[in-house]
């Protein structure tokens, strides 16, 4: 008798993933897409990955907020994101509140068909500026999100707002 180990995805295996779906248009057109909030579908992912296609109505944003301790993609599928992030890896735990240095806002456009991956300690908001447009992305994190925390930007001032658990999306 064999025992088979699945091994956790890359990086690369998940920004590949994310690639392929959003590359489907049958699977990309038909996700339900609201005029007022976002919209999400739950895919299968390789390696025991969390992986959601999301619908973004005009100027649906995120706010501030990591993943937990777990590393991720996303892919822009249709229309465009833009991602504002943080160019230095944060502690994931042991702080409420943090004065940033200067120079540390990245601010980055992502069109229909790129994406990035980013490490666990990622800290970002990812916004649909569109006054028109719905985009639609993809998105996958390993391990599974354990947790999802929120924050409030004032200035240089970054802010633990709030924790989510899955049970709470």
């Amino acid at each position: 008798m064999s025992t088979r180990t699945v091994s956790a995805p890359t990086a690369a295996d998940l920004l590949a993933f994310a690639r392929r779906v959003a590359a489907d248009r049958t699977l990309v057109g038909d996700l339900p897409l609201d005029p007022e909030g976002r919209t999400w579908v739950r895919l299968e992912a390789p390696g025991g990955a969390e992986a959601w296609l999301i619908g973004w109505p005009p100027g649906a944003e995120t706010g501030w907020h990591d993943h937990g301790g777990s590393y991720g993609v996303f892919v822009t599928a249709a229309g465009e994101l833009t991602e504002q992030s943080l160019s230095v890896p944060l502690p994931s735990e042991g702080w409420r509140s943090l004065e940033l240095a200067e120079d540390l806002d990245r601010h980055r456009v992502l069109p229909e068909g790129e994406g990035r991956a980013f490490g666990r300690h990622h800290i970002h908001q990812v916004v649909n500026r569109s006054e028109t447009g719905h985009a639609v992305s993809v998105h996958a994190y390993y391990p599974p999100l354990p947790l999802i925390r929120r924050y409030s930007r004032k200035g240089s001032t970054l802010r633990l707002e709030l924790v989510e658990h899955p049970q709470e999306w």
